[in-house]
């Protein structure tokens, strides 16, 4: 298993059954050197940029989830975002949805 932190609509339990078709439980974590812009993507979806001030923390949830999960998650967040792995407050590192700025 491998961890995933959402800030965004992978918290809504309905976008969760369409994309993982299940709910999944998550716990309240926070990622460090982000803010969170909102209505950043396509005018509509939140978005975190990396700040390097370790004092900027954006509030999600942490999901452990399966390569599957994240291969699925993927597809719903289209070429707009990246995955990448970062650091959570919480000590656990966890795949992020970031910019992506090819």
């Amino acid at each position: 298993m491998t961890y995933l932190f959402t800030y965004g609509t992978l918290q809504d339990l309905q976008v969760q059954e369409f994309v993982f078709g299940r709910t999944i439980d998550g716990l309240p974590d926070h990622l460090l050197g982000f803010k969170k812009l909102e209505n950043a993507v396509y005018e509509r979806y939140p978005l975190v940029v990396q700040t390097q001030n370790p004092q900027d923390k954006v509030e999600g949830k942490v999901y452990e989830v399966s390569e599957i999960d994240l291969k699925k998650a993927d597809i719903y967040e289209t070429h707009a975002y990246k995955r990448q792995k970062f650091p959570l407050e919480s000590g656990k590192k966890a795949w992020v949805y970031v910019e992506n700025s090819k």
